[in-house]
């Protein structure tokens, strides 16, 4: 699995990703987490507003953070 933190380093794209980082291992599972500051590749995305949660390909998040719960659900529908 391959979880993307799209944002320029604010302070709610580094909770996202401290926040991502943390439901990967208390669900225990096998996840690279990425954090992509190029504002092109953020683009490609179809995001204009960071941060954002990419999970696989797919924007799951965009514009806010969101908590640890909430990540491990999107990470456990897939």
């Amino acid at each position: 699995m391959e979880i993307k933190i799209l944002g320029t380093g604010c302070d709610k794209c580094n909770k996202l990703e401290a926040n991502a980082k943390k439901a990967v291992e208390e669900l225990g599972i096998e996840a690279d987490v990425i954090k992509i500051d190029d504002l092109v590749e953020i683009m490609q995305h179809g995001v204009l507003n960071p941060p954002a949660l990419v999970i696989d390909g797919e924007v799951k998040v965009a514009g806010k953070s969101v908590d640890v719960k909430t990540i491990k659900k999107y990470i456990t529908s897939k």
